[in-house]
């Protein structure tokens, strides 16, 4: 399994994990609202904050839109065929800068604090039966699963290229899903061979 967080340390990594998860909640609120201007504005400010931190963490930060490109294809195709390209390019600034001010949080945050913010949210929530470890412990993997099997969908997609001049798509869907059980397979029995998930206690 991949670790997101960037190697390097930076004065962001000292910040406390709560601090930069309700600093990053509070930005994606913030730019689901703001005008055109003020997109442009919290781009620039964003992209000053990654440079601020190092030339490799900006490019950590570019290399983690990558995978956006799908939906940006997607969305400008159809708000241009639907005459709204301008509500498109807000559309898709917005999403593009939500998951950069996400990735940096994931940079920059060591997951097991990220796992120890959650439970300690979700700790009232035990009166009611809900163990905090187990919904953490559920984000997490959600969290390093996904650059997993983003790569594993590379590798197979470079297999089939390889073979065929066709493009693979929707013929990756079965390989990619035994690839995905399988991960899930080991990590079950290695969270088995640990012990499990503690249950959650009433207090």
């Amino acid at each position: 399994m991949l670790t997101l967080t960037h190697p390097r340390r930076t004065p962001a990594h000292r910040l406390p994990a709560g601090v930069k998860l309700i600093a990053l909640a509070a930005a994606s609120v913030a730019i689901f609202r703001l005008p055109p201007l003020g997109l442009g504005l919290a781009a620039l400010g964003l992209l000053g904050l990654y440079a601020a931190l190092g030339r490799d963490l900006l490019r950590a930060g570019l290399r983690g839109l990558w995978p956006l490109w799908p939906f940006v294809v997607i969305l400008g195709l159809w708000y241009g065929l639907t005459g709204a390209p301008d509500e498109g390019i807000r559309l898709i600034s917005r999403m593009m800068l939500a998951v950069a001010a996400a990735n940096l949080v994931t940079l920059t945050t060591p997951l097991a604090e990220m796992i120890a913010v959650i439970e300690r949210a979700l700790s009232p929530l035990r009166v009611f039966g809900v163990n905090p470890n187990a919904v953490a412990l559920a984000m997490a993997l959600v969290i390093r699963f996904a650059p997993v099997l983003l790569e594993k969908q590379r590798a197979l997609a470079l297999a089939w290229r390889a073979r065929s001049a066709k493009r693979p798509g929707w013929r990756l869907s079965l390989p990619l899903t035994l690839a995905a059980l399988d991960e899930a397979d080991h990590v079950a029995e290695a969270l088995k061979a640990r012990g499990g998930v503690q249950p959650a206690r009433r207090d």
